[in-house]
């Protein structure tokens, strides 16, 4: 009975880890990227050159993308800056966007 509860009490703090890293992406993509892109499951982006996330996730995978966030994610568009983000932010990023490969 204990292992049991043991392993009730672990799915639940991983679930609540991972609930928290897709708000914490989100929150990165709003403030970072949400002005070009539209970065929710619906919605045109506010650049009509910026292709929303939900579609870019059909190209790529989530986790694909973990090294350009880590690295300096840099495009040919002149518009777009050049974002870097921390290893624990790339994390939270990429727990959001394969949040958005699951719509495929």
């Amino acid at each position: 009975m204990r292992r049991i509860f043991a392993l009730a009490l672990l799915v639940l703090f991983a679930t609540n880890a991972h609930a928290d890293a897709v708000l914490r992406g989100e929150t990165l993509l709003k403030a970072h990227c949400a002005r070009c892109h539209a970065i929710g499951s619906e919605g045109e982006s506010p650049h009509d050159q910026a292709p929303p996330f939900r579609i870019v996730m059909k190209s790529y995978a989530a986790s694909s993308l973990a090294e350009a966030l880590g690295e300096g994610l840099v495009t040919g568009h002149p518009d777009m800056p050049e974002f870097v983000f921390s290893p624990e932010d790339v994390g939270a990023i990429i727990s959001y966007l394969q949040k958005l490969e699951d719509l495929k």
